[in-house]
């Protein structure tokens, strides 16, 4: 590749300060991908029936829709000009998984997390509660599992405002 990650971590340590391009392209080029119809799974029902109450403490919310997603969208897997890295956990998976995804992975840096939300209209609504509830679970899993501690905090206060929606 011929221009490097944004980040060396999934986790992203520093404010990006991205043109307003960079963003639409994204977006458009993540409505691309959730248009493509498949039948590989990223995200199995079964296991948000399983995490999402064990992790968020709420029963897993009912998804509205499904859509093709990366699923695994984060800080290292971007570049810009855009680019985005390995495919191989693609598939099926609840509406703005990816756009929660990216949201999660940028936690530590306030202004792209409000960036990522600004970008992705699907976070914060009806439609989009599923795959933030989900995201949420997997990540608050990965630090149950002692993985990705530095993001804790962030998961438990953005659990909790899930709890309250």
């Amino acid at each position: 590749m011929d221009q490097p990650v944004l980040s060396d971590d999934p986790i992203l340590q520093h404010d990006l300060q991205l043109p307003d391009s960079w963003w639409a392209e994204l977006a458009g080029t993540l409505e691309k991908v959730a248009a493509v119809d498949t039948d590989r799974v990223a995200v199995r029902q079964q296991y948000m029936d399983r995490a999402i109450p064990e992790f968020v403490g709420i029963p897993a919310p009912a998804v509205t829709c499904w859509t093709t997603a990366h699923a695994d969208l984060h800080w290292a897997n971007l570049a810009a000009p855009l680019r985005l890295l390995d495919w191989e956990g693609w598939g099926q998976a609840p509406e703005g998984f990816d756009a929660a995804t990216l949201y999660a992975y940028s936690l530590l840096q306030p202004d792209t997390a409000a960036r990522v939300r600004d970008a992705f209209p699907v976070l914060g609504s009806p439609a989009g509660f599923a795959a933030e509830a989900t995201v949420c679970a997997q990540l608050l899993q990965t630090v149950a599992r002692g993985d990705n501690p530095v993001l804790e905090d962030q998961l438990r206060n953005w659990s909790g405002e899930l709890r309250h929606r």
